[in-house]
């Protein structure tokens, strides 16, 4: 399907809306070819356009029970800030639960337009050291002072976990969250994506390193200096939108139903 050409169900939604629906469905889809999945679990939301809901805070979330490789633009489904659905005519269910990370860093985190929770192996697994992410690879420095940690309370499916847990990220446009998986908070979804990309390849890099012996640690100074340089965050770079634009067309090579 040609992206200049617009499915049916386009009708349907403000051309905005549309548009972040696109978006966020191609989302999906790239952290389904990354091998980012966890079943039919964890999310990726996103805040619906101002121009669309006004001063009402509303959010596009997975249908919960489809794997991400089945999400579409349409089949997504709006919620409020507790998880509510909005949208009465889609038939699939949300996960409440699952919303309970999302919706707090959504309500209170003003540059919170896109949310994203994995639970790769090589992230985990890495949130399960004493240590969390070690400052000794390419990846891992450009993340100074980035990273936020939380400590694991269970499955959060709990809202009295909410000030820990907004207080643990703080500024922070990442967080490891201890015994549980990566996050990652952006002002747009391409943003979001590429912290989150360094941050999973400065994870698998990390595992990977462990099996041959002690790492060369990055001093500090170095650290600083190549988190101010790294182009990923860098707003004359694109701040991650060449590289979301990439990874779409390499999506829609495979499968572009995700338009629909």
């Amino acid at each position: 399907m040609s992206a200049v050409l617009k499915p049916a169900a386009a009708s349907r939604f403000h051309p905005d809306e549309w548009a972040a629906r696109v978006q966020l469905a191609a989302a999906y889809r790239i952290f389904d070819m990354l091998g980012w999945t966890e079943m039919i679990y964890n999310h990726i939301t996103v805040r619906v356009p101002a121009s669309v809901s006004g001063d009402a805070k509303h959010f596009l979330i997975n249908p919960f029970g489809l794997h991400y490789r089945e999400v579409t633009a349409s089949n997504l489904v709006k919620i409020d800030l507790a998880g509510n659905k909005l949208d009465a005519d889609n038939p699939w269910p949300v996960n409440p639960a699952g919303f309970t990370i999302h919706g707090a860093i959504h309500t209170h985190v003003d540059h919170a337009h896109c949310v994203m929770h994995t639970h790769t192996t090589n992230g985990l697994a890495v949130a399960c050291t004493e240590g969390g992410l070690a400052q000794n690879n390419f990846y891992s420095a450009q993340l100074h002072d980035l990273v936020g940690y939380h400590d694991f309370e269970g499955i959060t499916i709990h809202a009295d976990e909410a000030p820990r847990l907004l207080a643990s990220l703080g500024s922070r446009p990442l967080m490891i969250l201890r015994n549980h998986g990566l996050l990652s908070v952006g002002p747009t979804l391409p943003l979001a994506f590429v912290r989150l990309w360094t941050l999973q390849r400065a994870c698998d890099i990390q595992v990977t390193q462990a099996a041959l012996g002690r790492a060369i640690p990055v001093p500090q100074a170095v650290a600083i200096k190549t988190t101010h340089d790294s182009f990923q965050f860098d707003q004359r770079f694109g701040a991650g939108q060449d590289v979301f634009d990439a990874m779409t067309r390499l999506v829609d090579r495979i499968d572009d139903s995700y338009r629909q």
